[in-house]
């Protein structure tokens, strides 16, 4: 696969309309894609030819809304994409049409949707986000987060299906040749590096054919635009290698499932406020443990969002390395909740029960109104605990205080409900639009027969 590796070191933050224009003018772009997201988190776009890129540069763009998840009925379909010119970038990928002509580079912008009437639509994912970062900055607060989103890379069938078939039998950290996966990892962080991604790590994960790939933390809405990018290059890469890339949370059975946990931190300026020398708990300041109190507190409502399908409540089991029980450690991992060793600037907390296909602004967005509740009203976590939670037995817990995430996904959208705090961080809008899709998702899963009822009880009643 050829990877285009320039010219991405000319782009910079501060890029105006100007240099825009004028850098696909220089380096031959003629597509311009405009990307946003649904409430599920799937990446959209509308792509522009050359002849509209003031256009679109200046907003003028306009797309149906009402075939979009989760966005606005037919009668009020007209939304307009408003780009970041912060997100510009070139696509690393080769353009070619039929019979090898060249279509020309493509570029592309993440947008934040509007009404026609100018006003923020209040069914963007994107700016649901950027309203609770808002919220943390009152407070005298900006997060930052560094997700580790897993994925699995399986073959595809002798016409291109998918399978769960995978073409390697290594395990966690493993090279080849038992690591048949190491080829597309790299070509992957080429493609990332390309679009200018710091990458720190690339490693094969504990099940067979699951793989990580680790960039840089940074501020809330830069990485979650960096995780619907990621995902993209993942996909499209393993494609274009004759594979299938997947972030199902759990495809195969008996297998760990691919997760994403989130390392979170609040700043102040630019220095931690979850770092305090010499606290009781080695470090970890007064805002860290409110804010981990805020994240035990509303995970059980929250989980619906960070964990959003029917399958991801199939890896949330005992015995996969998964967290199933609320409660936060200072290293063990087997809590919901893990503080890594590194202190000063890089003290942390590590939410485990997220998996990769969230929506990563609705996800960072119900996370940061957690947690920033817990700060809010000095909630005190239960004290950090020290044994493995998977080998607790039911009393133990009991005794403890420490409650299970929810089952499956019907529980979770009960919690959701619930959840006044987590209403309010996702609008009116999206909480209804979000409910409303999710319970339909469930009650058409569980009104099917699947096999295993079938081969279950066909001869038994």
């Amino acid at each position: 696969m050829d990877v285009t590796l320039e010219p991405w070191h000319e782009i910079h933050a501060g890029m105006d309309r100007k240099d825009i224009l004028a850098h696909m003018n220089k380096h031959g772009v003629r597509f311009l894609r405009l990307q946003f997201t649904d409430i599920t988190g799937v990446n959209k776009n509308v792509e522009v030819p050359a002849s509209q890129f003031e256009k679109a540069l200046d907003g003028e763009i306009l797309f149906d809304g009402s075939s979009i998840e989760g966005f606005c009925r037919i009668e009020e379909s007209d939304m307009v994409l408003k780009p970041d010119y912060a997100t510009y970038k070139l696509d690393p990928f080769p353009s070619v049409g039929l019979r090898g002509r060249d279509h020309g580079r493509v570029a592309r912008l993440i947008c934040d949707v509007f009404n026609p009437d100018g006003s923020p639509f209040d069914g963007c994912p994107r700016q649901a986000l950027k309203r609770q970062c808002d919220e943390a900055e009152k407070l005298g607060y900006s997060m930052m987060v560094g997700p580790e989103a897993e994925f699995f890379l399986f073959l595809r069938g002798p016409n291109g299906e998918a399978t769960t078939e995978t073409h390697d039998s290594a395990g966690y950290f493993d090279l080849a040749p038992t690591d048949l996966g190491e080829g597309c990892r790299r070509e992957i962080v080429l493609a990332l590096e390309a679009m200018g991604f710091e990458i720190e790590a690339a490693h094969h994960e504990v099940a067979e054919g699951q793989h990580e790939i680790d960039f840089k933390y940074g501020p809330a809405v830069d990485v979650a635009d960096n995780l619907s990018t990621f995902r993209y290059v993942v996909r499209r890469t393993a494609l274009e290698m004759g594979l299938h890339a997947t972030f199902m949370p759990k495809p195969i059975f008996e297998r760990n499932g691919s997760g994403m946990h989130c390392h979170q931190s609040l700043f102040k300026g630019s220095k931690s406020a979850f770092y305090e020398e010499g606290s009781d708990y080695d470090g970890i300041s007064k805002t860290m443990q409110h804010y981990i109190g805020g994240l035990l507190s509303h995970a059980r409502g929250f989980c619906a969002i960070t964990n959003p399908i029917v399958n991801s409540y199939k890896r949330l089991v005992p015995g996969y390395e998964a967290p199933t029980h609320l409660a936060w450690s200072m290293r063990n991992r087997s809590p919901l909740i893990r503080i890594p060793d590194r202190r000063g600037i890089a003290t942390r907390c590590e939410l485990r029960s997220p998996d990769p296909a969230c929506n990563p602004y609705l996800a960072f967005t119900v996370m940061l109104a957690a947690g920033l509740d817990g700060v809010k009203n000095a909630m005190e976590p239960p004290p950090p605990v020290t044994a493995n939670v998977y080998e607790m037995s039911a009393r133990e817990r009991g005794r403890l205080k420490i409650k299970s995430l929810p089952a499956d996904l019907g529980e979770a959208l009960d919690q959701l409900e619930k959840d006044s705090v987590l209403k309010e961080a996702l609008g009116e809008h999206i909480f209804t639009h979000f409910l409303t899709a999710k319970r339909a998702e469930w009650s058409e899963y569980i009104s099917q027969v699947h096999s295993w009822e079938v081969d279950r009880y066909l001869t038994m009643y």
